[in-house]
Order: C-alpha cells, then sequence, then structure tokens
C-alpha cells in the first residue's frame, strides 16, 4: 500500500507524537477532525498503521548500556530459529537478518558492561551460533521513529 501525500503527513504527525488529538492533526494537515479519525482508522485497517506506543528512554529502567552484535550461524540456520531463540531475551530490542557476512545483527539494551557480556555469551551459547561480533554504543547520535521522524 503507498499513502497519498495527505496520509503521509497525517502519520508523521502521529510517529512525532501519537497521544496528538486528531483536531491538532487537522490543524496541521487542513482536515476536521472526524476527517482524520476516518483516515486514521482506514490507516490502521489497512496495515499501514500498525498501532501506537511510548518511547522510553532506556536509562530511565536502567539500561545504560547499548550494543550492536553480528551473529553468525550454522548452515541452514531458519530466520525463524534465531528469532525464537533471540524473542526469550529481553534485552534484545531489535533484531534483522542481513545481507553480507553475518547472518543476523541484533540490537541490545543493558544495565551495565557486565550484564552486557552475560547477554552476549548466553547469546553466543545458542547451538546454531557459530560466533558472534560485537560494538558498543558510545554516544546515539541520531535515531528515527515510525514513518522517519527524527526523536
Amino acid at each position: 500500500m503507498r499513502l497519498n501525500e495527505l496520509d503521509e503527513r497525517i502519520v508523521h504527525a502521529l510517529a512525532e507524537d501519537a497521544r496528538r488529538s486528531y483536531a491538532d492533526i487537522g490543524g496541521l494537515v487542513g482536515l476536521s477532525a472526524p476527517a482524520v479519525k476516518r483516515r486514521v482508522d482506514r490507516l490502521r485497517a489497512e496495515g499501514a498503521i500498525t498501532g501506537f506506543t511510548v518511547r522510553v528512554d532506556p536509562a530511565a529502567l536502567g539500561w545504560e548500556t547499548e550494543g550492536h552484535v553480528e551473529m553468525y550461524c550454522r548452515h541452514n540456520t531458519s530466520p525463524a530459529d534465531i528469532r525464537q531463540a533471540l524473542s526469550r531475551y529481553p534485552e534484545v530490542v531489535s533484531a534483522s537478518t542481513v545481507t553480507g557476512e553475518a547472518d543476523a545483527v541484533v540490537q541490545i539494551y543493558a544495565a551495565d558492561m557486565r550484564h552486557f557480556e552475560r547477554v552476549l555469551e548466553r547469546i553466543a551459547g545458542e547451538p546454531f551460533v557459530e560466533r558472534t561480533k560485537s560494538v558498543l554504543v558510545l554516544s546515539p547520535l541520531l535515531r528515527r521513529f515510525g514513518a522517519g521522524t527524527p526523536e
């Protein structure tokens, strides 16, 4: 599904603040509040908008260490197997299969370096993992959420 310009503007407004009122969004895009609501309902029904959520600073939860781990898996490891294993780790906030040498890239938040190390050891111990390569984030420079809206 491809969004038209008006729908894109509505989605960007919601990505900035999902609690924004339909009247406020309508003022931004030139529609009435009921017209915005109808469009949002349609976008949800068609699957363009998949939900509304809250963004929480991981440090507020005590998770001050962020790292990215490249996973190199044994031959014939399916994405479903990787997903199933990684879904058991609350520290894993995202995981994607990728092109290149690695099979997947995993984003992890941990309380501190020791916590990150323990999670990494557990992931590396999964039966399908041959090796891992990790990097730690020093300073996040740019994060985008939703429809490419900067944090």
